[in-house]
């Protein structure tokens, strides 16, 4: 990734992807939080930043926030910082590891093993050789080959020292194969789940013990374990994944953050979800106000961070603007649009993106997001766009539409609005009479 100054660089400056750490120092746009929340005193990523350095007994949390917010931006600049400190931080990427559509919580134990297992080796933390048999033995029904030829020589009996990193490189190329298999082998995913599921004490256990190993390690800084792109699963998969086991995935003897669709604080199953977790909500940046005037704040924050990727001369006069306006503070959108527009014109041999450039990617998203809905749901979303913005009785459309990304929540005073490209859509349809642009 690098600062783009030609059309032709565009693709490469807003790629949908987080921000890494190497990438922080240019790019990183650190002054968000009070267009997010109304106070800039106020960050759900600070708070999640404090309590896990102030860890102290058992914490799991829950973030929230729609996709394509900065979630993962800003997670990974919480990690670089936590790293700063002496804190051994590991980021689970789930989209990559697992199939978001099959997904139970017994994977996300196989992954947390294997991000500590990780972080033990990068440490060359000396993990004593009952620990590493007990891993050994809980896994090798199924593995005995794979155990064979990874471990191979190294004996677990003498798993201390210089062993220990042998032994432990053999294991996680054992976990890359499990990996794999959760991913595309229905009948070992079943076989992987169901020994979690009856052994789940067990992993704990051994799960707690490596953690110690690495908390010593440290000087008593314990590992923390981010899951991300949980927020991307469709709703009952989630409620499978955390309802009924939320004791459990809250109950590590170490710090661990999960993302969280948005749309579920708004089923009346998430209130038990207090119990157990600490939830947080990363807001939208707003650009409008709950009145409907344009918020100059929200869109020159949000300028900012398009000019830390590109000389805005690459964009005629009013079009940024234009692209920050109707994608309604989601950078995902946003990024999308500017992509899109940066390819049109330079198909088209120019070295700016037009009007029509951007018209015409924005009229793509709107189509996208307009496939979601039917007719049958104009009425509920017209009721928020025109007068009920903070109290909607309809939970469960509401659910539904800020799953579909058609619906948008903001800041401070928890508010919604329908998403700017879908209100273009119901003025061009005449069913909204007034001209606010």
């Amino acid at each position: 990734m690098k600062y783009a100054d030609r059309i032709s660089e565009i693709l490469n400056a807003f790629s949908p992807a987080p921000l890494r750490a190497d990438q922080m120092e240019e790019f990183y746009c650190d002054n968000t939080m009070e267009y997010r929340t109304s106070d800039k005193y106020d960050s759900p990523i600070e708070d999640i930043y404090d309590s896990c350095r102030s860890f102290d007994e058992r914490d799991a949390y829950l973030l929230l926030g729609h996709r394509g917010c900065g979630k993962s931006t800003e997670l990974n600049r919480m990690s670089e910082r936590l790293a700063v400190d002496g804190y051994p931080v590991k980021t689970v990427n789930c989209s990559l590891d697992l199939d978001l559509f099959n997904i139970v919580y017994s994977d996300l134990f196989i992954l947390m093993g294997e991000a500590l297992l990780k972080i033990a080796e990068e440490l060359k933390c000396e993990i004593e050789k009952d620990v590493l048999e007990n891993i050994k033995n809980f896994w090798h029904e199924g593995t005995e080959t794979l155990m064979s030829q990874e471990i191979g020589g190294v004996s677990v009996e003498t798993g201390m020292s210089i062993e220990t990193g042998g032994i432990l490189a053999g294991l996680l190329n054992v976990f890359a194969k499990i990996k794999a298999d959760l991913k595309l082998n229905e009948e070992r995913r079943k076989e992987y789940r169901h020994k979690i599921s009856i052994r789940s004490s067990e992993w704990i256990g051994i799960l707690r013990k490596v953690a110690e190993k690495i908390t010593g390690r440290t000087g008593g800084k314990h590992p923390i374990i981010i899951f991300e792109d949980l927020d991307k699963l469709n709703p009952e998969d989630a409620w499978k994944v955390f309802y009924n086991y939320a004791a459990i995935l809250s109950g590590m003897t170490f710090p661990v953050i999960y993302t969280f669709p948005i749309g579920l604080s708004y089923d009346k199953r998430f209130s038990a979800m207090d119990s157990y977790f600490t939830t947080k909500t990363l807001p939208m940046i707003k650009i409008e106000t709950i009145e409907g005037e344009l918020f100059q704040d929200g869109i020159d924050i949000i300028r900012d961070i398009v000019k830390k990727r590109a000389d805005l001369a690459l964009f005629e006069s009013g079009v940024v603007d234009l692209l920050i306006q109707y994608t309604g503070g989601s950078l995902r959108d946003l990024f999308h649009v500017i992509n899109t527009s940066a390819n049109r014109a330079k198909r088209r041999g120019s070295d700016t993106v037009s009007m029509e450039d951007a018209g015409r990617a924005l009229e793509e998203v709107k189509t996208f997001l307009t496939r979601r809905i039917e007719e049958k749901d104009y009425t509920f979303l017209l009721n928020i766009y025109n007068e009920n913005k903070e109290r909607i009785e309809d939970k469960e459309m509401l659910l539904n539409m800020l799953q579909a990304s058609v619906v948008l929540e903001y800041n401070g005073k928890r508010w919604h609005n329908v998403h700017p490209l879908v209100i273009k859509f119901f003025r061009e349809q005449g069913l909204i009479q007034d001209v606010r642009e």
